[in-house]
């Protein structure tokens, strides 16, 4: 949600104003967000709420086979389920302090201020990563949206100026970065060894992946033909001129 729908209505961040006045969010589209990938494979992440929200965010960390910890009473159904089957940990009572202790983010879900607001302040402690969801002053970190496919992750975001926008860019750029471009970077990504191994420097390796990428005929434009092994066969014509003698 922008933070300009809550001019006028309750105070739901830290600075406890009463009525919003925005005072905590000026100058937040100006906010320069240093962006990054991060491999979450077994690192201890928390999500704070139980319901369709918090299903939302637990998914997104499974499906980076991030080690999950749900606290909440109670919890979607589904929820339930990835407790029963043993796909996250589910503390089934109210948050506490220490739910965050060894964990890399935690990520609030929930309707109530005052637990939010503790997440919050418990998370910057110990200097780790928050995001409360829907409310921007009180996280370090957004969520942007994201274009998944294949190995291919694109974000986006609106510094949270206008969640609608984010969609819609999405649709588009899921629509133009689609299964070519994945099939793409898997192919290169099969080259990665030999480069390194025949390539003694990074502008050499940085060249020959170039070459292939923005060389003719175009990998993408034959990709979308179905003609997979005539992009390989353009890989294989870049490494002849660096075979051994």
């Amino acid at each position: 949600m922008p933070a300009q729908a809550y001019t006028g209505k309750e105070c739901v961040c830290q600075l406890r104003r009463g009525v919003c006045d925005q005072s905590c969010v000026e100058g937040m589209l100006e906010t320069r967000f240093y962006i990054a990938c991060l491999r979450l494979t077994g690192r201890r992440c928390v999500v704070v709420g139980g319901g369709e929200i918090g299903l939302e965010k637990v998914e997104g960390l499974l499906a980076c086979d991030a080690d999950v910890t749900l606290v909440a009473p109670e919890a979607h159904p589904e929820l339930a389920q990835l407790a029963l089957e043993g796909s996250l940990l589910w503390q089934q009572r109210e948050y506490r302090s220490d739910d965050l202790d060894g964990a890399l983010i935690v990520i609030a879900a929930t309707s109530d201020t005052d637990v939010n607001i503790a997440v919050f302040e418990d998370a910057e402690e110990r200097a780790m990563l928050v995001n409360v969801v829907d409310v921007p002053p009180l996280c370090n970190f957004i969520l942007p949206a994201i274009v998944r496919t294949g190995p291919l992750a694109i974000a986006i975001s609106t510094a949270g100026a206008s969640p609608a926008l984010a969609k819609r860019m999405k649709r588009e750029i899921s629509e133009l970065f689609g299964e070519p471009y994945a099939a793409l970077a898997v192919l290169l990504n099969e080259a990665r060894g030999w480069a390194k191994a025949n390539l003694p420097t990074y502008r050499d390796r940085k060249e020959f992946f170039e070459e292939i990428v923005n060389g003719e005929p175009d990998p993408v434009a034959l990709l979308r033909q179905g003609r997979v092994e005539a992009v390989r066969e353009l890989i294989a014509e870049a490494m002849r001129p660096h075979a051994p003698a």
